[in-house]
């Protein structure tokens, strides 16, 4: 039998069981019996919530916190997703709130806006909300999954979504007007990666938003993207709305003409 601490609803969290990355649940009422419940050892737990992005109300479903790990066939292992990484993608981050709310008045109308390393995409969520143009990437095997279920909880358009790489050099993307994203340059190799996949999708002319929290590595991509034809600018944002913690991090602004 299921443990019964996994049935109640308290606190706006639940649990469901993942196998390979399908959702087990999906299936209970017509497929599954509890032998095969006993058989499943995996299991992530969830949460719903939903976040007020300056009067947007957004409702997430993430992983109950980032501890949750559940990789069978190895398929992140197999992309270079190790288990401590494993669930990263799917945890609202502060960065991530940040980008929200910058974004929630940004000029959107007639610009093909892309979220790269979108983890649970809560701008592009945001962004759908709104009407805008918005396709959204990432690199692990789950964040599409979420995504469909997201965008459902909030009865939105479709997101285009794109499971790939940033060395993928034949993603069939596109070019954009704009190019967002937060908490994507936590390696050093990130540098390179990252600005040569804004390079092949922007658009001639194209706007660069990124927000760190303060890694190690924006300064020396803000140095490579005025090598590609950019101006660059950054501020402390204003974050006592909606964070509890001081955001010690920077938005990065990146804009280039024609």
């Amino acid at each position: 039998m299921i443990n019964p601490q996994y049935r109640h609803w308290r606190d706006v969290a639940c649990v469901y069981v993942y196998s390979a990355g399908v959702r087990v649940a999906n299936y209970l009422s017509s497929r599954l019996t509890s032998a095969v419940w006993e058989y499943v050892v995996e299991a992530v737990r969830l949460r719903y919530q939903t976040i007020d992005v300056q009067g947007f109300d957004i409702h997430v479903r993430s992983l109950r916190d980032n501890q949750q790990f559940s990789d069978t066939l190895g398929e992140a292992e197999a992309l270079g997703i190790s288990s401590a990484q494993w669930s990263l993608f799917g945890v609202v981050w502060d960065s991530s709130a940040v980008l929200a709310n910058e974004m929630a008045t940004f000029a959107v109308e007639g610009k093909r806006i892309l979220e790269v390393g979108c983890g649970l995409a809560l701008t592009s969520l945001l962004l759908n909300a709104r009407h805008a143009d918005i396709t959204a990437t990432d690199i692990h095997p789950e964040a599409g999954n979420f995504l469909i279920e997201n965008v459902r909880l909030n009865s939105g358009m479709k997101i285009p979504f794109l499971r790939t790489g940033w060395n993928d050099l034949s993603d069939g993307l596109g070019e954009f007007d704009v190019i967002i994203g937060s908490d994507i340059l936590y390696e050093r190799e990130h540098i390179a990666l990252l600005s040569e996949f804004i390079e092949r999708h922007a658009k001639p002319q194209c706007e660069v938003i990124l927000v760190d929290p303060g890694r190690l590595n924006h300064a020396a991509f803000s140095k490579k993207m005025v090598t590609l034809g950019y101006s660059h600018s950054q501020h402390k944002p204003e974050t006592s709305g909606f964070l509890t913690e001081e955001f010690k991090g920077q938005v990065l602004h990146y804009f280039r003409l024609n």
